[in-house]
């Protein structure tokens, strides 16, 4: 692995921690500024660790890269839980193709370059974008309030702490646990 990326052990470590930091301040008062900025830690965090989960899923177990995964995305978007960015991009998309449209003037479209025909053209441009953003959204979403409910956001920051805990003592994933757990019973 390279040297320079942060190992799994400290990215669950601090998803984990960051994770339950946030729900310790959400139960306590989630109007003070320290909930908005642990949000903002967590939003960094998130980020950072899909980065480097993107970046070196492949060397580690598939169960720790999956959990880093959950993890990084369940801090990435609490914040943007109630945000609507489809309704945002699809107005920059109207704006856009309205500007591009006009470099169709002397062209064999020429007719859409000016009046009601650039307007209706930028509009439809808009609600395709809308149509699709929405559509991803609306599963970002499911799975954001699934994973940002805050019983199952602590338990989630245990499990990556002890993930990180078996892994940084050489005992593997907690899934390889659990299997060699019930392979045993049978």
């Amino acid at each position: 692995m390279d040297s320079n990326l942060p190992t799994a052990e400290m990215i669950l470590a601090v998803g984990g921690i960051l994770s339950i930091l946030i729900v310790a301040q959400y139960l306590k008062n989630r109007a003070l500024l320290r909930y908005k900025v642990l949000l903002l830690f967590g939003l960094i965090g998130g980020v950072g660790m899909i980065a480097v989960c993107l970046a070196s899923y492949a060397e580690w177990g598939t169960p720790t890269a999956v959990l880093i995964a959950v993890a990084g995305f369940t801090l990435a978007f609490r914040p943007f839980r109630n945000v609507h960015f489809a309704a945002l991009i699809a107005i920059l998309v109207m704006i856009i193709a309205y500007i591009l449209l006009d470099g169709l003037s002397g062209t064999l479209l020429d007719f859409l370059s000016v009046g009601w025909p650039r307007i209706i053209t930028a509009f439809a441009a808009g609600a395709i974008v809308y149509g699709l953003l929405n559509f991803a959204e609306s599963i970002i979403d499911l799975f954001g309030k699934l994973f940002n409910c805050w019983p199952l956001l602590l338990l989630l920051g245990i499990i990556c702490i002890i993930e990180a805990i078996s892994l940084y003592f050489g005992y593997g994933t907690i899934f390889d646990a659990l299997s060699d757990l019930s392979s045993q019973g049978q």
